[in-house]
């Protein structure tokens, strides 16, 4: 009787250990591949664990409230009776039973269930390149989900041949993210880091091949939908659903197709609901790509960050005189107030290495030489993005203001440029009447400054008559796992001090 270990996973980047909270399954019991057999948490998460394995639970080697190491043995397995389960009625197996691949195959490697109740992951970052050579186990992508950011693992071994979906994309679970080119036989069930879909997403590869334009509602092969239209898609906002008639109209997809659809009829796809409902009457939207992105993002921040915030108002008159200046000299070169208050930012930054960092698993703290400075930008229909202007320390004001110009215009036309590098975001409210807000930290970065709008305040300094002077409030929101109170207040302080003399760092020729 083969008998094999069940080991801890590795969920998560720096995850050192776990408690066993629950088992699921007793000695003697059979149990499927990809079946919940315990429950482990870490510091981030409770999570139901599914086994690699298809046999008979033989042992627990812990008892339950055990704290165990990644990588520890939990269980023992006799895996020699999978065999006589073939067959087993279907309802056993997750999906329809494929026919096993044969050597030298290319085949999908699937986003997979962590947990239970889970319905989509976002494609964090790939840490292969196709042609690249694959061992099994070996980690070739990270995903999160609103649980975690983990690592997951090859289930096969051979040549990554390509990625069907781009870093920040976000999937359902159980979709291809990447295909293979396989070195001998991959089992009819796919381990756990293979998920199979479900039965009304899942379609014989010879059927799709064959007659492209008939296609389902679940993922698309890359025959009906190449990975660019896969991309254009996902960022105008198609559904699933949107897709599989696309499809039935014209085959393959093209950009093209996708924008002709979308010209045909609402950008973003409406159905009225006719049954009853206590509210009446309601319509149901899909979610564009992205908000989704966003979204999970903001989950994901919501979880992690320890949020502290502050406001301190500072002398905006300096910053509207430098503006009144470059009025009234004319010219071509015309930077707006925000950009001065940008680049006042990135000066202190410079000063606050602690500011351009960002926390790498739990007790790792990167910090980067250069300022990558983020910026929020509002689209049409309330979407967000963020402008990135890499390297903003090295840049005179001239190239600094033309860089951030020509990197939000870019913002405008949708592209999202954020990156684990940016370590604080600004956002600005002034045009919108907002005085004072409490931002929110959107991790890997620590930290976003807020700008209100101008208001007239009283100069603190002490005289006999009240004077009254143009303010805005400098707001702050950090990760406090990273920045305590004085560090963020004395950040804060600086950039005000820059604002209050901005014409120490910028001189109008």
């Amino acid at each position: 009787m083969p008998i094999v270990s069940v080991r801890i996973p590795q969920i998560g980047e720096g995850l050192q250990e776990a408690r066993l909270v629950a088992v699921l399954k007793q000695p003697g019991e059979f149990v499927k591949r990809d079946e919940p057999i315990y429950q482990m948490e870490t510091d981030k998460a409770v999570m139901d664990v599914e086994s690699p394995y298809e046999g008979i639970l033989t042992e627990w080697l812990a008892p339950v409230d055990t704290i165990l190491a990644i990588g520890a043995e939990v269980a023992k397995m006799d895996v020699g009776v999978a065999a006589e389960q073939d067959a087993a009625p279907a309802h056993h197996a997750p999906a329809p039973a494929a026919p096993a691949a044969a050597a030298d195959d290319v085949i999908g490697v699937r986003i997979p269930q962590i947990g239970e109740g889970l319905q989509e992951a976002r494609l964090v970052a790939v840490l292969k390149q196709p042609g690249e050579w694959i061992k099994r186990d070996e980690p070739i992508y990270q995903m999160e989900t609103d649980k975690a950011v983990m690592d997951v693992e090859s289930p096969y071994e051979g040549t990554l041949v390509e990625w069907l979906a781009e870093v920040d994309t976000v999937l359902p679970i159980g979709a291809e993210v990447m295909r293979m080119r396989v070195v001998g036989a991959v089992p009819a069930v796919e381990p756990v880091h293979g998920h199979a879909p479900t039965a009304a997403s899942a379609a014989p590869a010879a059927a799709a091949t064959s007659s492209p334009s008939v296609v389902s509602t679940g993922p698309l092969r890359n025959e009906v939908l190449p990975p660019r239209s896969r991309a254009y898609a996902a960022e105008r906002g198609l559904s699933a659903d949107d897709l599989a008639a696309l499809a039935a109209r014209v085959g393959k997809i093209m950009p093209s197709d996708i924008d002709a659809f979308l010209s045909s009829g609402p950008a973003a796809p409406t159905s009225t609901v006719k049954a009853p409902s206590a509210g009446g009457p309601y319509q149901e939207t899909a979610m564009n790509q992205k908000q989704r992105l966003l979204a999970s993002r903001l989950v994901r921040g919501s979880q992690l960050v320890v949020p502290g915030s502050m406001t301190v108002a500072m002398n905006w008159e300096p910053i509207e005189n430098l503006r009144g200046a470059y009025k009234a000299r004319g010219g071509d070169f015309q930077p707006s107030s925000f950009t001065m208050f940008a680049y006042a930012a990135v000066q202190a930054l410079k000063e606050f290495p602690a500011f351009r960092s960002s926390l790498k698993g739990d007790d790792t703290i990167r910090t980067y030489d250069q300022v990558n400075l983020g910026v929020a930008v509002a689209l049409p229909g309330d979407e967000l993005v963020i402008a990135v202007v890499d390297g903003a320390c090295q840049l005179s004001w001239t190239e600094f203001a033309n860089k951030l110009r020509e990197r939000i215009e870019l913002a405008r036309n949708g592209t999202d440029q954020a990156h684990e590098g940016v370590s604080v975001s600004l956002t600005n409210m002034q045009a919108h009447g907002i005085r004072d807000a409490v931002a929110v930290v959107v991790p890997p970065a620590l930290a976003t400054v807020f700008l209100g709008e101008p208001y007239w305040g009283v100069d603190p300094a002490p005289t006999d008559q009240p004077k009254f002077q143009r303010c805005a409030n400098l707001g702050i929101t950090f990760d406090h796992r990273i920045i305590n109170g004085v560090g963020a207040a004395q950040f804060q302080n600086r950039i005000k001090q820059f604002v209050e003399t901005i014409s120490g760092l910028i001189t109008v020729e």
